[in-house]
């Protein structure tokens, strides 16, 4: 569920811009800053499209491949708390396993996206729990205490060889990571048909420890 806005760069910048200036508080190339936002924002949309479109058929194949992997990356783990997502615009959609893992004792989480800007919190999750609504109409808990996941869950709009994760551009994620006391396993999720050479990182985007591309193999972080 924790899923950035869809309105360009908008809030995709870390807290400050002290990143984007020099020591004299001038730009660092403004111009070519400017160029990577309107890259990313231009790619982003193609990548949505190219996800929305492909079959359902074919998306359910990547799924199963993803859930398989998922079960391999956690099975060697006790007492995690996993954060997923709830699915939009064709991503993966992980429902049935986030039940089938509540039934085996796996305690699973979901982003709370209220605020523009803000840190994503996190709430425990059930089946059949209520829900209620958050930015962009996004279902998280109602109700329970916040947790903090040991392993976090992050659907890709893109994704590059160096795991790092091109998002719908509301720095949600990045700025959550950064604030974490913990870091948790950071695994991003997708298609194969999303990756591309290379999403131009910026300063404050954390990369992924694993990215999970559906039927193609993984990719894991080189420390």
């Amino acid at each position: 569920m924790s899923h950035e806005g869809d309105d360009g760069e908008c809030g995709g910048s870390p807290p400050c811009f002290l990143h984007e200036l020099g020591p004299d508080g001038t730009p660092i190339d403004a111009r070519q800053v400017a160029d990577v936002a309107r890259w990313r924002k231009a790619e982003r949309a193609r990548l949505i499209a190219l996800r929305c479109a492909l079959p359902a058929e074919e998306r359910a194949l990547h799924t199963a491949a993803i859930v398989r992997r998922l079960e391999e990356l956690l099975s060697a783990r006790s007492d995690d708390i996993v954060s997923v997502y709830w699915p939009i615009r064709a991503e993966p959609d992980l429902r049935t396993w986030m039940q089938q893992a509540c039934v085996r004792g796996l305690r699973i989480a979901l982003p709370v996206a209220i605020a523009l800007g803000e840190p994503l919190t996190f709430r425990e999750w059930r089946p059949g729990a209520a829900m209620a609504r958050g930015l962009w109409k996004i279902p998280y808990p109602a109700e329970g205490p916040e947790v903090l996941p040991t392993v976090v869950l992050a659907p890709l709009v893109g994704f590059d060889a160096a795991c790092y994760r091109l998002g719908y551009g509301g720095g949600f994620f990045d700025r959550t990571l950064a604030a974490m006391a913990r870091k948790p396993l950071v695994v991003g999720l997708g298609y194969p048909q999303l990756r591309i050479a290379t999403t131009f990182p910026q300063g404050h985007d954390i990369p992924m420890d694993w990215i999970v591309p559906g039927l193609e193999p993984a990719l894991q972080r080189t420390r």
